[in-house]
């Protein structure tokens, strides 16, 4: 279609994704500094001008990407609240992240990339909003601990593990293709990932899964 009969704000919407999934996938590849501008443009097919047009600067087109990933990986505890059953929180946290291990393992690559250089880009917000975050999703962990709903465990080491746990089969996919002797990691293998690290990690936890209930006849 042609950019000239779309609304400016479309084409603006549009160009920005592009260049957002390009940028995503080079800096996953190549790094902050191994990335380029030109590179980013090529692989959006637009104009380095346009690139610097919709996002300033490489270094805030990066520090975009990982807080969009940040975002993405944990909408599903921003709103939760010592009401919500500990049980269905924990797996929903699981499957959500395994979902985006599938859909965007770029996303992950690169942000593990950025944690393995020392964090630069993130170290102000890991120790500001980010931690603030954590604590304060760790303060209903304990206040469900509290109420006997789970086992008293420690609950940022708990978020460090569904993080780690589901992050390693996009960031490590070719080591357990490798290992398995498969080319890809399919639907059904994530599936089978995902049912695995739910039970092991919810029973770790000391809740119980509730079946679903089967609509009445």
């Amino acid at each position: 279609m042609n950019d000239l009969k779309l609304p400016e704000s479309s084409v603006r919407v549009r160009n920005e994704q592009r260049i957002l999934d390009a940028a995503e996938s080079v800096f996953a590849c190549h790094g902050y500094r191994g990335a380029s501008l030109q590179a980013i443009a090529a692989a959006a097919g637009l104009p380095k001008s346009n690139v610097l047009y919709y996002v300033g600067s490489k270094r805030k087109l990066y520090i975009q990407l990982l807080e969009r990933t940040m975002m993405r990986w944990n909408a599903v505890l921003s709103d939760i609240s010592v009401d919500d059953d500990p049980a269905e929180v924990l797996e929903a946290f699981i499957r959500s992240k395994m979902a985006l291990s599938r859909t965007h393992p770029q996303s992950s690559r690169l942000f593990a990339n950025e944690i393995l250089q020392g964090a630069p880009f993130l170290q102000a917000s890991l120790k500001g909003e980010m931690r603030d975050w954590v604590l304060s999703r760790a303060a209903i962990f304990d206040q469900w601990a509290a109420r006997g709903l789970m086992d008293p465990i420690d609950p940022v080491w708990l978020i460090f593990l569904i993080w780690s746990a589901t992050q390693h089969y996009a960031d490590f996919e070719a080591q357990i293709v490798g290992i398995t002797n498969r080319a890809e990691l399919d639907d059904r293998d994530f599936a089978s990932a995902t049912d695995f690290l739910c039970q092991v990690i919810l029973k770790g936890c000391g809740v119980t899964r509730v079946p679903s209930r089967l609509p009445e006849a």
